[in-house]
């Protein structure tokens, strides 16, 4: 008992020194651009008020919308897209699917920043200005690489189910829409988790893809800094603005968090 208690307070102690940065943002956000320059980032606010959090609103509201219209279609297409290729990889096989299950795996590790000089050039070479629909579609694009989740998932399928399915009379749509989709929902979970927070907190495609009009919220939330007279930074504001940047994420992690963990370990076991 008192091994295990130890190991609990152990725990705690862990858990309450990773979380005294996200402490000391939320107390500092509800603290004055004044209170903050006479040295006051410890302690609790002396006059706990909202304004940053409004001011934070304003800047990043316009991103926060661009960042929603980027994120939702992105990840229903490229998770969508990615289990369609990983079925095909998987039970329907080709001439060069070996190659393309390498070529796959090996864009998987290549850093974003490789892909940004080709794709710069292929846009200026098709005459596409910077918008956000063009941002989505390179985010399609790049996703695909996604299959390989999916790939392996579908190795554990029974074979016998698929032949069964065809004997009756279910074609390639049928069988993926009417048994392997249902079958691929731990997955699926854990595919949508990591291209939300992946998207959510893009930056550098957004930055240079898109226009001043179009660009995400981590384009804005860098380009909030020097916003207060005379050019001194608002640290509440920017603390406030972090926190609203990473609510979305935030909640998605706490409502899935569990699905996501189950699809990580029945990915992980073939059947």
């Amino acid at each position: 008992m008192l091994r295990r208690g130890l190991i609990y307070a152990l725990l705690a102690l862990f858990a309450i020194y990773f979380a005294m940065p996200l402490l000391f943002m939320v107390l500092n956000s509800f603290k004055s651009a004044a209170e903050l320059q006479q040295g006051g980032f410890l302690g609790w606010p002396r006059a706990p008020d909202l304004d940053a959090w409004r001011e934070a609103w304003n800047a990043l509201g316009g991103g926060f919308k661009n960042s929603l219209l980027l994120a939702v279609p992105v990840v229903a297409l490229s998770s969508l897209l990615a289990a369609l290729n990983g079925f095909i990889l998987c039970k329907l096989r080709f001439r060069g699917s070996e190659l393309v299950f390498v070529l796959l795996l090996v864009a998987l590790f290549l850093p974003i920043k490789v892909y940004l000089l080709p794709l710069a050039i292929s846009l200026a070479k098709l005459g596409l200005a910077k918008s956000l629909g063009v941002l989505i579609a390179i985010h399609v694009i790049y996703s695909l690489p996604l299959a390989l989740f999916f790939r392996n998932h579908y190795l554990g399928f029974p074979d016998e189910l698929l032949r069964a399915a065809r004997v009756d009379g279910a074609g390639f749509w049928a069988l993926f829409t009417r048994i392997v989709l249902p079958l691929s929902k731990p997955v699926f979970v854990v595919v949508v988790i990591l291209q939300f927070t992946t998207i959510w907190n893009e930056y550098l495609f957004g930055l240079v893809f898109t226009d001043s009009d179009s660009r995400p919220v981590t384009a804005a939330l860098a380009q909030l800094g020097a916003s207060g007279e005379g050019g001194v930074r608002q640290y509440n504001v920017e603390m406030a603005a972090a926190l609203l940047a990473a609510l979305p994420t935030l909640a998605v992690y706490l409502l899935a968090g569990r699905h996501f963990t189950r699809g990580l370990v029945a990915g992980a076991v073939k059947g």
